[in-house]
Parts: structure tokens; sequence; C-alpha cells
């Protein structure tokens, strides 16, 4: 906010893109309020077509350069980057607190930021060299990585910082340049950031273009983008793959996911409850690869949701800059009406509630951490993906229904099972659909670890040397011998 002294009120500050090493505003603007009050918190431009096509045209210029640079320079200018992000991180911290809701402490903002920097800085560490697939007598062949181009990077609301690092990091590591669109919930954020970071390259190599009317349709189509990176829904994966087909755009997709956890009748109900709880609700369970459908064996269901249920009731949840509280608010009033009707709808299936339910008409979008008893396939909490704070606890007495249940949907970034037995919990973990299946923790990310979904909850994968070469293209050099 700036201070207006002649007319005595605080005015919204207005927020600009960066493009082509420059601050560049907009003839529209519309507001953004933070979702825990409704205060006003600044004014976002509106982007255009236009903006796009100039972003597009500045990062070709500056990638023809950035890619013929020495590999150790890209990776030195990784770690660069790194030092800008913890360097400005209180202040992007706030701001993103004020915007997305979480907490500005434990894992909320702070917590976000620091990822940002190490992503960059593990990124800055991986490399893809020359491989000799060939060297006989009769001919020498190598297999290069080179960049891809331009990336357009579409980002969520989420996590809307460390993932844009996620798209950021790998593609400029690998020589390209990258416009980024970031989502309309969380634009001054990532304006700020992007900007920062900006600030430190080449003029175009890094470009920002705000939301607005024709913006996305000008990325997923633009005949000099590429590749696209998006993470957001599954529906709207299918759009952009539909948008690119005409280009032939490369693709890295991460969706949705409903995933599931399996819980054996061996474990420690007090003992697991912590890491479930945290794999379900971490970021309020505004999470892709959250815990979303608990499926508890008969022996220890009563234990482990009384345990669950504790849990849930002491967390405290409020303003994310009070530093008492662990959980913020919904981000936006389209999820918060989602998470709503699938808690309503819930007890009129059959379920249960063990804790939550409703928001009991408090300010802001605040939605009780909710547990749901007696939940079973078919209830609208378990078959869609909530995106919230509410988990179904569905009990069983057979353990490859469980299995069948957990497989029976289509959107799998991740899966886990619950037990003493390491042995038993891998054989499970064989037979789950998912990208990756956790046995006794949930939803743990590593920039070394690649990370990927089954089915419709993904395209490609992210993270480690898979995903850094998911931003190149493969060069085959084959010489002939005499």
């Amino acid at each position: 906010m700036s201070d207006n002294k002649e007319l005595g009120v605080m005015v919204a500050e207005t927020y600009t893109m960066w493009i082509d090493g420059a601050a560049i505003g907009a003839k529209e603007t519309r507001e953004v309020h933070d979702p825990a009050n409704g205060e006003l918190i600044g004014l976002a431009p509106v982007g255009t077509a236009t903006d796009v096509d100039r972003a597009v045209s500045a990062a070709m210029r500056a990638q023809a350069d950035w890619g013929s640079q020495p590999d150790e320079v890209r990776a030195e200018t990784c770690r660069k980057l790194a030092g800008v992000i913890t360097q400005n991180s209180g202040e992007l911290a706030r701001l993103l607190t004020r915007e997305q809701g979480k907490p500005l402490k434990g894992i909320g903002s702070e917590f976000e930021l620091s990822g940002c920097a190490a992503w960059l800085g593990a990124t800055a560490e991986m490399s893809l060299p020359v491989k000799v697939i060939q060297d006989d007598e009769a001919a020498r062949v190598e297999q290069h990585y080179v960049p891809v181009g331009v990336v357009g990077s579409i980002t969520p609301w989420n996590w809307p910082l460390l993932i844009a690092i996620w798209h950021i990091a790998p593609a400029i590591r690998a020589g390209n340049a990258v416009v980024i669109k970031p989502s309309p919930y969380t634009t001054l954020s990532t304006l700020r950031m992007v900007e920062l970071l900006a600030r430190e390259l080449p003029d175009g190599l890094l470009s920002v273009v705000a939301d607005g009317p024709g913006v996305g349709e000008a990325m997923t189509t633009h005949p000099d983008i590429d590749k696209i990176m998006f993470t957001g829904s599954t529906a709207t994966g299918k759009k952009i793959m539909a948008a690119a087909a005409p280009t032939l755009k490369k693709l890295t997709l991460e969706m949705g996911g409903n995933d599931a956890g399996i819980v054996l009748p061996d474990v420690d109900a007090k003992a697991v409850a912590e890491g479930i709880f945290w794999g379900a609700f971490l970021n309020n369970g505004q999470t892709c690869a959250a815990l979303k459908r608990l499926y508890v064996h008969d022996d220890v269901y009563d234990e482990v949701c009384a345990a669950l249920t504790e849990l849930a009731n002491a967390v405290p949840m409020g303003e994310g800059l009070d530093e008492n509280n662990v959980l913020g608010p919904v981000q936006n009033a389209m999820q918060f009406e989602k998470v709503s009707r699938l808690a309503a709808a819930a007890p009129e299936e059959g379920g249960r509630v063990l804790t939550g339910g409703s928001a009991r008409g408090r300010t802001g979008f605040f939605f009780p951490i909710t547990l749901i008893a007696d939940a079973k396939e078919g209830m609208a909490c378990v078959d869609e993906e909530q995106f919230g704070p509410l988990l179904p606890i569905i009990r069983f007495t057979d353990v490859d229904d469980a299995i069948r249940q957990a497989n029976s949907l289509d959107v799998d970034l991740a899966a886990s099972v619950w037990t003493k037995d390491i042995d038993q919990g891998r054989e499970i973990a064989e037979r789950l659909v998912a990208g990756t299946i956790y046995v006794n923790k949930h939803g743990e990310v590593a920039p070394h670890i690649p990370f990927g979904g089954a089915r419709y909850s993904s395209m490609g994968v992210e993270f480690g040397i898979e995903g850094l070469a998911a931003c190149a293209n493969i060069k085959i050099y084959n010489f002939a011998k005499a």
C-alpha cells in the first residue's frame, strides 16, 4: 500500500508485469484481496495476447545467446538466482501469505521460499553431459542435450512461487528462455518474484505476463513457444494438450491427484496419526499429491479416527501473519464453495462428521479441518478431489478390496501404505497405481527425486535429471570413421 496524504486514505499498490527487461503496466487492472479477511492487497495488471507476443519475441532473442552459454555459466546463474530468493524472502513471504492465505511460519510462506532457493541450488548442480553411445572402428556416436527454445510456464495458486521455480529452474538450466503466466488468484507474489529474478538475467530470458482475456490461449497456441509446463487441474491440462496439438509443442503436465492411503491393521494408531494428518492437510489440503482418501482396516479404524480428530481439534487456524496459526484459509471462493458442498453432502450420503463440517459463518474463506468417517466409494467427497481441508475415511476388512478401491479412480499422483511390516508395505506398493508410492509417509518431494503421476494425473516428469532432460531435446552426432 502507498499513503496518499492529500486524501488521507491508503491506496493500493499497482503491480506491473516484467517483459523484455522492463516493468510493463496494463490498460486494465483488477483488485486482489486477502482470502483471510477480504482486505485489498493490491491491483494486478490484466495481460493481453499482445503482451504474450512481446514476451515471446524477446525470449527468442535472448535464448539464441543463452543456449550457447557454457554449462557452468548456466549453473552459476541458478546459484545466483537462489541467492536472490534468499535475500528477498522476507518481502516475498509476507506478500505470499497475504495473497495465498498460508501462514507465514511453519510449513507456510517462509518454507515455500526456502524451497525455491533450495530447488534452484539443487538444479544448479545437475547436468546433462554428452553420452558416447558408440565408439569403435565403424563410428563414433554422441548423444547431446540441446535447449528446447522458449518454454511457456502456466502455474497454479496453491504453491505459486515454488511451482514457478519448478518450471523456471530446469528450463533456464537447460538453456531455454521462459515466459510465465501465473494463476489469476496468486498473481502479485509471482510478478514480484519473477521481476527480482529477471533483473539478474539477460533481458527477455525470463518474462511474466499476467492473466487476462486470451492470454492462456495465446501461450498454448503460440507458434514460437516450443514447450508448455503446466501444473493444475486435469480438465485444464486436457484443454492445453488440445490447444498445443497444432504446433506439436512438447508438454509437461502435472495435474490432479485424488491420492489414496491404506492403513494396515498392525499400525500403532497414535504413532502414524501425525504423518497421516500432515500428509492430508499440508497447505490446508491444497496440494496435488496430498492424501485425499484414507482406507483404514477395521481393527484400527476407531483408534485412527480418534487420533486424527484429536490432532485436527488442536491445530490453530487463522490469519497467516499471526505466528500462532498453523493453517490459514482456503485460497479462493471457488475452492471454498467446493469444499463446503462436499462437506454438506457427506452426511446425506451416509458419512459421519467427526469434526468440522461447516464454516459457521466465519469471516474469510476459513473452513475447519473436516474428517468424514463411514465414507464409501460413490460418495462425492471420495470420488472427487477435494483439494481442501476435508478427508474421507473409509473402513475396510479385505486388503485386496482396499487396493481395488484405491486404484478405482484415474488421477494418481501418489499413494501411501502405513504398516510396521515393510515387506508387506512393498508388496502392496507394487499393486498400487500411482507415480510415487510412499510407505509410512505421504507427500514428500525433493529436487533430486523424479516426480510424475499415472493415468490422468500427469504427462511427463519433473525433478531430478529426468526433469532436467525434459527441458531439452536430444541431438545425435554420428561420425563415420574411415
